[in-house]
């Protein structure tokens, strides 16, 4: 069953691929869009992923600076029991204080890899910003061309003056002038020829006979 699962696997993506093939071949820069929203959308997560980072660390920094400010709390208050001798008082207070210190330097440790990872994906940020913006200049600069090659080779069609069906439409053309030329001299000097003829009848009827 996993055999057969595999089978149908790699033929369905032997199929994508041709597809993707074909797709390519016929309209390359569609592809290539397509390929620029992909990355556009991995960037747009790392942005968001990066303003979480920031939102950790802030809450890391509250915590750490709340932490260490109770620990320095309660030492000022356990020397202050000690001085009183409130021995009890003194061991809550130092109890607390060592807690607070350890919650301190534990939350020093996760804010200081919470910076590293940010800076980390700050700069893996910029880099996928300014590798897209390569990108779409690159693809600006490949349309120029499609669209510059698209534009020769219509012209070249038009301007290629051994191309057989071009003289071919032409010579129709000139044939079908022609005809129209003379059949319009023919019928100009068929109607001038039958005024005239009228013309040498009426004069012939108007003569006396001898």
């Amino acid at each position: 069953m996993a055999n057969l699962l595999t089978r149908i696997k790699d033929t369905v993506m032997a199929d994508l691929h041709e597809v993707l093939d074909k797709k390519e071949k016929k309209n390359p820069i569609a592809l290539l869009n397509q390929y620029l929203r992909e990355c556009e959308r991995e960037t747009e997560k790392v942005r968001k992923l990066l303003e979480r980072q920031y939102t950790l660390k802030e809450e890391f920094t509250r915590e750490y600076e709340q932490a260490k400010n109770l620990a320095d709390k309660r030492k000022r208050q356990a020397e202050v029991a000690s001085q009183a001798g409130e021995e009890e008082l003194y061991q809550f207070a130092a109890q607390e204080q060592m807690q607070y210190e350890e919650r301190a330097s534990r939350l020093k440790d996760l804010l200081n890899q919470a910076v590293q990872q940010m800076d980390d994906l700050e700069r893996k940020y910029e880099e996928m910003k300014h590798k897209l913006k390569d990108m779409h200049i690159r693809r600006m600069e490949l349309m120029g061309r499609e669209n510059i090659t698209r534009a020769n080779h219509q012209m070249d069609k038009v301007l290629d003056q051994n191309n057989d069906k071009n003289f071919t439409r032409f010579q129709e053309i000139e044939s079908y002038l022609d005809h129209l030329e003379h059949q319009v001299k023919s019928s100009y000097h068929r109607s001038t020829i039958d005024a005239r003829i009228a013309q040498l009848e009426k004069e012939l009827e108007k003569k006396p006979v001898l």
